[in-house]
């Protein structure tokens, strides 16, 4: 593999960032680099620095005390090249062989992704910040609180939703209108969708997740979905084939799919000529679909590779809505297809407005 350097012989940052992502990202080391190049670098920044939060909430290592003052600390490195390098040297000691090799680097490399980020433009990196500093007061807050009895009811697990991927639909959002004033004329219905979008997406991963996330001590279903069908969620795992826990996981992939549905309206209101722009946000959605179609099918599946959907299927999706793009009328239709086994959730149940 020829690796791209500049003029000093170093490796450049675009190929920096994307073999970051390809280390610690499936799914964004395929999203990401079919944006425009001013969008591409910008939100390939913006993940690493969330995945740096990320790995700083699933640290096993770490004491409570311990991920609440790294998360501190990462705020403040964020502005300050010198503490950047005290915050990747300090953390670095303290990862434990449950954080990849690539998630190491990563921090190892930290001083080098807020070099990137203070090469962005003003907007972008008020945007990236804003979401890294919610991101990371938020995943702390649930870590006080979260255990394997689950979170407390629907409105709960919509707050924590909100602080690790709605932010992230608003971040980009903020990225896409201040790179295109065609796509800023939608401004205020993108931002009522965006919220949405993320959710969307990370119900998808917690349902996929749920019992590997069980194993580490964490469980992010909402308790009253459960206990409304007589059934605790601290005892799940006796309940798997019982036809009560099925529908609570119907529930919640109804509501999950919804979300999907408000995600689809978000890339319609992206201009047609946008194709990278509409890409990667359909890919996404199309990938989280196929993910919601095999836990439907499946709903006693016991881990998340069960319901993992293969690489075959990733580049149908990829293929399929790739070429659909241009196409709002299609790509409803395409949709339309793909969840119509899925359960619904009314809208006005919801309580929002597409």
């Amino acid at each position: 593999m020829v690796i791209a350097t500049n003029q000093l012989g170093q490796e450049d940052d675009h190929h920096f960032q994307a073999r970051m992502l390809d280390d610690v990202s499936r799914t964004f080391a395929l999203t990401i680099p079919v944006l425009p190049p001013p969008l591409r670098d910008a939100v390939g920044n913006a993940y690493l620095l969330c995945r740096i939060a990320d790995i700083i909430e699933d640290e096993t290592a770490l004491t409570l005390e311990q991920k609440k003052e790294f998360s501190d600390q990462l705020m403040s490195a964020i502005n300050d090249h010198n503490e950047a390098k005290l915050f990747a040297q300090n953390l670095t000691k303290h990862l434990s062989n449950t954080t990849s090799m690539g998630e190491k680097e990563l921090i190892a490399e930290f001083p080098r992704v807020i070099g990137i980020l203070h090469g962005l433009s003003e907007p972008q990196r008020e945007a990236i910040e804003k979401c890294v500093k919610i991101m990371s007061s938020g995943m702390m807050e649930f870590q006080v609180e979260n255990d394997n009895q689950g979170l407390q009811d629907l409105s709960e697990l919509n707050r924590y939703c909100y602080f690790v991927a709605g932010v992230v639909g608003e971040m980009l959002t903020e990225l896409f209108c201040d790179y295109s004033s065609e796509i800023n004329e939608e401004r205020q219905r993108l931002f009522q969708l965006s919220v949405s979008f993320g959710q969307g997406l990370q119900m998808t991963n917690i349902l996929k997740d749920m019992w590997e996330d069980r194993q580490r001590g964490s469980c992010w279903l909402p308790r009253d979905v459960f206990e409304k069908l007589g059934l605790e969620l601290d005892s799940v795992t006796t309940y798997r084939d019982d036809p009560r826990f099925e529908d609570a996981i119907t529930e919640l992939l109804g509501i999950a799919r919804f979300h999907l549905d408000q995600a689809l309206k978000y890339v319609l209101l992206i201009p047609t000529r946008e194709i990278g722009i509409r890409q990667h946000c359909l890919w996404a959605l199309g990938m989280a679909v196929l993910t919601l179609r095999r836990i439907h099918a499946t709903p006693t599946f016991t881990k998340g590779e069960n319901v993992k959907i293969s690489r075959r299927s990733v580049r149908a999706i990829m293929v399929s809505t790739s070429y659909m793009a241009r196409s709002n009328l299609v790509l409803r239709q395409f949709f339309a297809i793909l969840t119509r086994r899925l359960p619904r959730c009314p809208e006005e149940q919801m309580g929002l407005q597409g």
